[in-house]
Parts: C-alpha cells; sequence; structure tokens
C-alpha cells in the first residue's frame, strides 16, 4: 500500500531505494543454517553422516527390501541440533 502511494505521488519507485532494498535482502543470513553447516563438519556428524550415506547406498542397491534409512537420518539429525543448541543462543544479539 505505501508502494502504491509513493508511485502515485512521485509517479515510479527511486531507484535507488530498490537497489537499497535488494542488497538488504542479499546480505540476510539465517544464523541457523551457518550453524548448522557449521556442525554437519564436526566428527560426530561427520560420522553419522557416513553411516546415513552408507545405508542409503544399501537401501538403493536392492530392488525389493523393507529397510528404510529413518533411524540413522533421525541419528544423524539429532547429533547435528545436539551441535546446534549449545552454540545457537551464542550467536544471537
Amino acid at each position: 500500500m505505501v508502494f502504491e502511494e509513493k508511485m502515485i505521488a512521485n509517479g515510479e519507485p527511486d531507484e535507488e531505494e530498490e537497489e537499497e532494498e535488494e542488497e538488504e535482502e542479499e546480505d540476510m543470513v539465517d544464523p541457523l543454517e551457518a550453524l548448522r553447516q557449521k556442525c554437519e563438519e564436526t566428527h560426530h556428524c561427520v560420522h553419522m553422516r557416513e553411516k546415513l550415506e552408507a545405508c542409503e547406498n544399501r537401501v538403493g542397491s536392492r530392488s525389493r527390501t523393507e529397510e528404510d534409512c529413518t533411524e540413522e537420518l533421525f541419528d544423524f539429525l539429532h547429533a547435528r541440533d545436539h551441535c546446534v543448541a549449545h552454540k545457537v543462543f551464542h550467536s544471537m544479539k
């Protein structure tokens, strides 16, 4: 609504304002995603990811199987989120 009012008052939106808004959006980084990536590189998470990938390869190589990798996925996510939980509040402002 405010944008429309600016267009009516000024004719067209100011190009500098549009560029500033785009730059602000690009600079924003989700700290949770950054921490997750960092935690995925820890020894414990790497080990859990390897177990998950081994399971996925095993299941993918079979044509008929009832096995799925749910347990391995949950183990990996738990390890990653455990690491993130200890660090997330230190990065908050």
